[in-house]
């Protein structure tokens, strides 16, 4: 699960309009905005971060969810999904996804941080 460091370089290169930085994840590497992951590479396969929102997009392209291999078989991380192929050849496209993969991580923040209503027992 290494990341080729001429891959790692396209694709930062191809999101300098957001100024990324990739740093250390796992065995690949994390793409961060302000601090906060808005997708990664693992294995030279770069994923960006989806919800119930942006998931259609992602179907309609043909994209997968991020898969890995536990001892237990093969498991499914469907909070991130491969970028198309199309938006290797396409920078705009690609910093436009990249993009709504940093405001999907923010609703994501925004959600987690809503207090709870409690039930009230009548």
């Amino acid at each position: 699960m290494a990341v080729s460091a001429k891959f790692l370089e396209f694709v930062v290169e191809q999101l300098a309009p957001l100024g990324p930085v990739a740093e250390r994840f796992f065995s690949g590497r994390g793409l961060y905005l302000d601090g906060q992951i808005f997708g990664f590479i693992i294995d030279d396969v770069l994923y960006f971060k989806v919800d119930d929102l942006t998931r259609p997009t992602f179907e309609a392209e043909g994209s997968t969810p991020f898969q890995y291999a536990t001892k237990t078989g093969m498991q499914t991380n469907t909070s991130y999904w491969q970028a198309p192929e199309r938006l290797f050849d396409d920078t705009d496209a690609m910093t436009e996804f990249a993009r709504t993969a940093v405001a999907t991580g923010r609703r994501a923040i925004i959600k987690k941080s809503k207090p709870r209503r409690r039930r009230t027992r009548d």
